[in-house]
């Protein structure tokens, strides 16, 4: 209980003193500011995560560790940041009026707590919003990283059809003429088989058997042919050039994965109202602990704070005239008058008027002791004032 006091800004000594209703309410502020801070680190580290982790298809899970170590360390750092922030705003927050109405000058007083607390409740909303939908998100987002993805490769195999059809009719040229002299290859090689069956290889098998040799050697020398390999070496340059562009394509494609284009696409998935209820409830979460400040009224605590605050105003000799005059825009003023201070100036000053005073009367002697001197014996002060004009 003592935490979560320290942490709504109470006075833990005041409050064990005071009734169980403040020691409640005080409680129940801390837990919401604590809760506050772990909402934002959770939302801080997913952020960081999705942000920072290897992209690829949305449908794949896949879990990067190294992303995932930094994720925490960036989620607690920034979940302990919103957590004081979020301190700071409630405990400096005042308690207005002490009725439960929310004056004019009270909510004037105290926007620049809202616009803080509402900017940090919108940044946790959205991250924790996205982890919501996540399934839904997933969903949409392959389909969009499909489409992407296909607009990429129809670009790029537009962009090589040119380069892939006019190699392939090159080396189509020699392919075709290799194929036919195989097939030639072949037929000798059934004919060689069928003459050496039926009769010993006689001069016709030997005819055919040298055909057979020719028709490999052309084939061969067709296959080493320079152009034929150069046409097969840049076949294999453009295919690998293709590869290539087509698997920056799909890194392009899988970047989508976003912060921003997760949130585009939980607003899309949700729709309007299911988010804006999200975000006021993280609102509401946020400015609840402002706004019951200023409601709340005077209570045996309050009573306590400004006794101890009394009592260390008059300790220390300080004194407040509540509502004593009004500024220049007509605004009620507290007059401070620090005794102390004033106290230990006026000693200072008068301290000071009396050395003043001191040095002006030893002055005064001193001359008149000098006077004395000239009287008594003007040669003697002749030559100690000017020396040489005594010794011409």
């Amino acid at each position: 209980m003592h935490f979560f006091w320290k942490i709504s800004g109470g006075d833990a000594q005041i409050l064990e003193k005071a009734t169980y209703s403040d020691q409640v309410k005080y409680m129940t502020l801390g837990g919401i500011v604590l809760a506050t801070g772990v909402m934002a680190a959770l939302a801080g580290g997913y952020a960081f995560y999705t942000i920072f982790s290897p992209k690829g298809l949305a449908l794949e899970d896949q879990v990067h560790y190294p992303t995932s170590i930094l994720s925490i360390i960036f989620g607690i750092l920034w979940g302990l940041m919103i957590f004081n922030i979020d301190r700071f705003i409630v405990t400096s927050t005042g308690k207005g009026d002490g009725t439960e109405k929310i004056t004019s000058q009270e909510l004037k007083s105290a926007i620049p707590r809202i616009i803080m607390g509402a900017i940090i409740a919108i940044t946790i909303s959205k991250p924790i919003e996205i982890r919501m939908f996540q399934s839904e998100i997933n969903t949409e987002l392959h389909q969009a990283q499909m489409e992407q993805r296909e607009k990429y490769d129809q670009s790029i195999r537009e962009k090589f059809k040119e380069k892939i059809d006019r190699n392939a009719n090159d080396i189509a040229k020699f392919e075709n003429e290799i194929n036919d002299k195989t097939e030639r290859l072949k037929d000798l090689e059934k004919q060689y088989i069928e003459e050496a069956r039926i009769i010993t290889v006689g001069p016709r098998a030997v005819a055919i058997k040298a055909q057979m040799d020719k028709v490999q050697s052309e084939i061969d020398t067709d296959k080493n042919n320079s152009e034929y390999q150069r046409l097969l070496q840049e076949k294999k340059e453009i295919e690998d050039q293709y590869e290539l562009e087509r698997a920056d394509s799909e890194k392009v494609a899988n970047g989508l994965d976003g912060l921003l284009e997760r949130i585009k696409l939980s607003h899309k998935v949700a729709g309007f109202w299911i988010t804006l209820f999200i975000t006021l409830l993280f609102l509401s979460i946020e400015l609840t602990p402002i706004f019951f400040k200023l409601m709340l009224v005077q209570t045996p605590y309050d009573y306590l704070a400004e006794n101890r605050d009394e009592l260390i105003r008059a300790e220390n000799g300080i004194e407040v005239k509540f509502d004593y005059y009004k500024d220049k825009e007509g605004f009620e003023r507290h007059l401070i008058i620090n005794h102390e201070a004033d106290k230990l100036l006026f000693e200072k000053a008068k301290m000071t008027e009396i050395q003043k005073e001191l040095t002006e009367y030893a002055i005064e002697r001193y001359k008149e002791k000098e006077k004395q001197n000239i009287d008594e014996n003007l040669d003697e002060y002749i030559k100690k004032v000017n020396p040489d004009e005594s010794e011409a």
